[in-house]
């Protein structure tokens, strides 16, 4: 199980965007301009000269490539995330814990497990990670994905990550430990709330993690 929230739940209040910077602002205030000004018949070619001519182009391909990478990060290295969780098994449960040393948490458990594997720090409730991460169907479940259950009365008060073939790994609760369970089981069937697919978007991207033992 995971620690009650204190306070009422609120989307607006998981994973704030970051600024956007003051060139991005000003990509997009040339970008309107051009479009408002320029001729129904104007081509991209003209737009695209107007911001390589202000230095925007380059860094507009930096950005998109940098978002893709991210998102291809989080995909291929699924494997990875299953495997470096399979690495606590027998790690005992601790309210509040996000480490080896301390013990996990459902939700704790989670983040320590994509912040070490891709670099990314997700929200730290349950509810929160599942607020911030992309909604799809049970049968779309991969491996590295969340899943999430009502345990507490409320939703999306327990979250683990599915590891394939109907099974996922979590930290259940306080006297047990990190395992592996059967979602097909009557217990986890009545309590499924439904699953997440960790996006770039889904939490704070930093570099990798070496001191999550």
């Amino acid at each position: 199980m995971c620690p009650p929230s204190r306070r009422p739940f609120s989307p607006a209040s998981v994973v704030p965007f970051a600024p956007m910077s003051k060139w991005l602002c000003s990509i997009l205030i040339v970008f309107a301009t051009a479009a408002h000004a320029a001729p129904p018949e104007a081509n991209t070619d003209e737009i695209d000269r107007l911001l390589a001519d202000k230095g925007f182009l380059s860094q507009l391909e930096q950005v998109r490539h940098s978002v893709s990478d991210k998102a291809h990060t989080v995909a291929d290295r699924a494997s990875d995330l299953v495997v470096n969780a399979m690495g606590f098994l027998g790690v005992p449960y601790k309210r509040g814990g996000n480490s080896a040393e301390t013990g996990f948490d459902c939700s704790g458990f989670v983040r320590a497990i994509y912040q070490q594997t891709v670099g990314l720090v997700l929200p730290r409730r349950a509810d929160q990670q599942a607020a911030s991460t992309q909604v799809i169907d049970k049968k779309e479940l991969q491996p590295g994905d969340l899943v999430f259950f009502n345990t507490m009365r409320r939703t999306f008060s327990h979250v683990g990550i599915y590891v394939g073939d109907g099974k996922f790994i979590h930290s259940p609760r306080s006297g047990s430990e990190v395992r592996v369970e059967d979602m097909r089981q009557s217990y986890w069937q009545r309590r499924f709330d439904g699953a997440r697919r960790v996006t770039p978007t889904a939490g704070t991207q930093v570099g990798q993690v070496d001191d999550i033992k």
